[in-house]
């Protein structure tokens, strides 16, 4: 394919207004700690993966040595006196400081789990003095490689366990209402429930992060080294060029198959973005456009199947519901959410009287597959096994040990078959420096998957001091009566409420960590107040999680497509957050008609997927104002009732609303239809 539009590389790209976690200190770092660096993170990628498919650890030994690794390479990675400059005396000592923190974090509960076991809450002086240090060290890595915002939510976390009459600070308690007042914790007891315990920093967040998360960035990572982005990149460009928008449809599409593997949105924007933004733009789009679409598609990844950025998991871990059970409802969802940002791409494009690439500037599927096919191979491993009700930890072993065996295979076959008949003859020396470049490949995937994963278990580190804190003094009961209260009992009010604190938690923190934090608070309100079933609850507020990728003021992916695009962030950002609409809608449809996910009779699981089709469809037009021609202002207005009927329960009512947006969008098809008459003869 030319790539000759699409010369916006990652090191051209203006990334300064990306996360701490997608920039890199490599450039200002020395050579020594580079390689330690690299050593570090290829040992922790091999001990992952012993641990995963060879002898398993107990849950406090895998948690504990997974915390100690990722806060080294934290520490290393990311530099006291940031990215840009080398750290200097005062750097290095701070530095050194902790790196040692970080040793002791997960060293000290690996190595005496059996005394303090034994010890059953009697903690000693030095287990807490052990625990402060460790809750220091989590929190410091978080303003590093996270952002300051989650670090300060810690923090204040941290500070209302304390408050109250009983507490280390019993003057913060006054300042706070009569319904969050609680009796305060000591610092000993504090410690006790955020190192010591299962409910603090080694809580569920991070046990899923220690291992089925690891293992599936780490499955990512394999993909990502051996070109597995640029064949799902070609694969889309060849299926959708040629059509209207199609670099547009491309992304939607791309962003889609790389969602599969990475589960990050703005790494998504960044991989995907690079291609096909400047083509977006070269083909007509607005860069606010480009970018906005690029971010609402890049953000889909996140709730497509199988990884869901560590979504899936935590929700399995959470609701006893089995992976690939969460895998397997999710999937129409998704595609109805990518299917609403593609229609969205179409329109536009259909507006603007845009067209395709030339079939000169696309590759062609044929020869797509003939050099990626090994890159399918992995991913049915994966679905075979989870299928069969392997452990999703073991399932990323063997999906690792595929992408190895199938890439080794592909490079054996040029080399011993191809390239002989090519006129290239097959030499020791070839052989060796074969067989070199593929152990150099294997080990920067182990260093990737590692350097990837930071970021993700950081947050779930904090995310379990907030957790820790929230089961400590009884927040989550605490949140639901005021949820329940402020809502006067109405569902869609409730609902609204989630979104909005969905919206200013995804403020500071990253999406995983928002959606363990909210489910924490809104979950049970949801699940036992509501009557909405717990599976559901918890895909809502995965789902409402998401909406800081896309949404103003704060909106990471719209961000990260900006600075790819060279437009405005907050222009982007609305682009965006208009295409990713599905984001709100789709989850609302889920609570009122609960059988798109939770199943029924074949007939009403039918018809509540047609409904929700239309709905999605005349809620675009209407946005937009065009479907198959331009729709006149009545028509746009007429769309909203009818749609919002769809999302009733009532039969009766859905079906009302569903006949009202067909016969608006048959009156569009008929108009356009008669225009397209008058052109011909006229």
């Amino acid at each position: 394919m030319s790539r000759q539009t699409s010369d916006t590389s990652r090191e051209d790209q203006d990334l300064t207004d990306l996360p701490p976690a997608l920039r890199s200190a490599d450039g200002v770092q020395p050579r020594p700690i580079l390689w330690t660096i690299t050593i570090v993170a290829i040992t922790m990628s091999l001990f992952q993966m012993y641990t995963a498919g060879i002898e398993p650890l107990g849950l406090f030994y895998q948690r504990s040595a997974h915390l100690g690794f990722i806060l080294f390479l934290a520490f290393l990675i990311f530099p006291v006196t940031g990215t840009a400059r080398p750290r200097g005396s005062v750097g290095w000592i701070i530095d050194a400081i902790c790196l040692t923190a970080a040793f002791l974090s997960g060293f000290y509960i690996f190595y005496f789990l059996d005394d303090i076991i034994n010890r059953a809450g009697w903690w000693s002086r030095t287990d807490i003095v052990m625990g402060i240090i460790a809750t220091l060290a989590v929190l410091e890595a978080s303003r590093r490689v996270v952002g300051l915002g989650m670090t300060i939510i810690g923090l204040i976390a941290i500070a209302y366990a304390l408050a109250g009459p009983r507490g280390a600070l019993p003057g913060l308690g006054e300042w706070m209402p009569g319904i969050l007042s609680h009796r305060g914790a000591s610092v000993d007891r504090l410690i006790g429930q955020l190192y010591l315990g299962q409910e603090g920093i080694f809580g569920l967040p991070l046990g899923v992060a220690a291992t089925y998360v690891f293992m599936f960035v780490l499955f990512g990572a394999f993909l990502e080294v051996t070109g597995a982005g640029k064949f799902f990149i070609d694969l889309a460009f060849a299926a959708t060029g040629r059509k209207a928008g199609g670099p547009a449809k491309a992304a939607v599409i791309a962003s889609a198959g790389m969602g599969s593997i990475s589960g990050s949105a703005i790494a998504n924007v960044v991989t995907t973005g690079a291609f096909t933004i400047p083509l977006m733009k070269k083909l007509g789009y607005k860069p606010k456009e480009a970018g906005g679409i690029e971010a609402a598609a890049s953000t889909g990844g996140q709730i497509t199947p199988p990884l869901m950025g560590a979504g899936a998991f935590l929700i399995s871990e959470y609701t006893n519901v089995p992976y690939i059970d969460i895998v397997m409802v999710s999937i129409f969802p998704a595609i109805l959410y990518l299917g609403t940002v593609y229609l969205f791409v179409h329109l536009v494009a259909m507006k603007a009287s845009m067209t395709g690439l030339s079939a000169a500037d696309l590759p062609i599927v044929r020869n797509v597959l003939a050099a990626g096919w090994q890159f399918i191979v992995p991913l049915v491993v994966l679905i075979y096994l989870l299928v069969n009700n392997i452990s999703p930890t073991r399932v990323g072993f063997w999906a690792i040990l595929s992408v190895i065996a199938v890439t080794a295979v592909r490079a054996g076959f040029t080399l011993i078959v191809l390239d002989p008949k090519n006129g290239t003859p097959l030499t020791l020396d070839r052989l060796k420096a074969s067989i070199l470049s593929g152990l150099a490949l294997i080990a920067k995937a182990l260093e990737l998957g590692a350097r990837n994963a930071v970021a993700v278990s950081v947050a779930c580190a904090v995310a379990g001091i907030i957790v820790g804190v929230v089961g400590l003094t009884g927040l989550g009961l605490k949140f639901s009566s005021m949820m329940i209260s402020l809502s006067g009992g109405s569902l869609p009010l409730a609902l609204v409420f989630v979104l909005l604190a969905s919206l200013i938690l995804g403020m500071g923190l990253p999406v995983t960590a928002a959606y363990i934090v909210l489910i924490v608070l809104v979950g049970p309100a949801l699940h036992n107040e509501f009557g909405v079933p717990l599976l559901i609850a918890h895909l809502v507020v995965f789902w409402y999680s998401q909406d800081s990728n896309v949404t103003p003021p704060i909106a990471l992916a719209g961000f990260a497509g900006a600075a790819i695009a060279g437009s405005k962030p907050m222009e982007t950002s609305m682009q965006a957050w208009k295409y990713a609409k599905g984001l709100y809608l789709i989850p609302a449809f889920m609570v009122f008609n609960p059988e798109i996910i939770m199943g029924g009779e074949t007939w009403y699981v039918i018809w509540t997927g047609i409904i929700i089709v239309i709905g999605l469809v005349g809620f675009a037009a209407a946005i937009e104002g065009y479907l198959f021609t331009w729709m006149d202002t009545l028509s746009r207005l007429l769309v909203v009732p009818g749609v919002i009927a769809i999302f009733n329960p009532d039969e009766l009512i859905e079906a009302a609303g569903a006949l009202v947006v067909l016969a608006l969008l048959a009156w569009n098809w008929l108009k356009s239809r008669r225009a397209q008459t008058i052109t011909r003869t006229g």
